[in-house]
């Protein structure tokens, strides 16, 4: 996938407008495809580096049809949603009875220091490069101090472009720990999913960051 230069603004709302419109049209099919997918393993990489006692605010960034906040909720957590497509948003509420708020990665508005922890599992990867160390920082200020941030993304050789329909960036381990790391972050952890395979079938990096301040 060849690389592409830096795109205008008007071509990141492009971006953002048709990766939001395929998840639009496909919310039925991706709730059914993706309501099975067992995710325990990015749960508790987030959970278990959160300080303090429970229950933790998290925010789902990038919830989908609801299936992770289901999760948190059981485990007793307050979890909010955030979600751009407005059908996949509107079941999130429905079947987690959650928040859920219908916001744009690339418009984001977030409160201030009012997280204990941001679940973004296959969700960050669709923020063009060049908007990712502001998504990043934006994710930073809505954590509390010593808030953590869990990220799960397909990764790659630092391509990014379309790919059946939705917009993605493959970034390789270190690309990623710089991004992140600039952004203010701490690194925790790391692995690769899904477990017990060899790399090659591990099309998953998950990774674990805190906040100091």
């Amino acid at each position: 996938m060849p690389q592409p230069p830096p795109a205008l603004p008007h071509e990141l709302e492009e971006i953002a407008a048709r990766t939001l419109a395929h998840y639009e049209e496909r919310a039925s099919e991706f709730r059914d495809g993706t309501r099975d997918h067992d995710v325990s393993q990015n749960i508790a990489a987030l959970l278990r580096h959160i300080e303090g006692t429970p229950p933790f605010t998290v925010l789902d960034f990038g919830c989908g049809p609801g299936r992770d906040l289901k999760s948190f909720s059981r485990l007793g957590h307050v979890a909010i949603g955030l979600e751009g497509a407005a059908s996949p948003a509107a079941m999130a509420r429905i079947d987690s009875g959650c928040a859920v708020w219908e916001q744009d990665f690339l418009k984001l508005d977030l409160p201030a220091a009012h997280f204990d922890g941001i679940f973004a599992n296959a969700s960050l990867f669709h923020v063009p490069t060049q908007a990712l160390p502001h998504v990043l920082r934006q994710l930073h200020t809505a954590l509390r101090p010593r808030g953590v941030l869990f990220c799960s993304n397909p990764h790659g050789e630092n391509q990014e472009g379309w790919n059946r329909g939705r917009y993605g960036a493959y970034h390789d381990l270190e690309t990623w720990r710089r991004y992140v790391s600039e952004a203010g972050f701490v690194e925790l952890e790391h692995y690769y999913r899904p477990s017990g395979l060899p790399r090659g079938q591990q099309p998953w990096l998950a990774s674990v960051w805190r906040v100091l301040s």
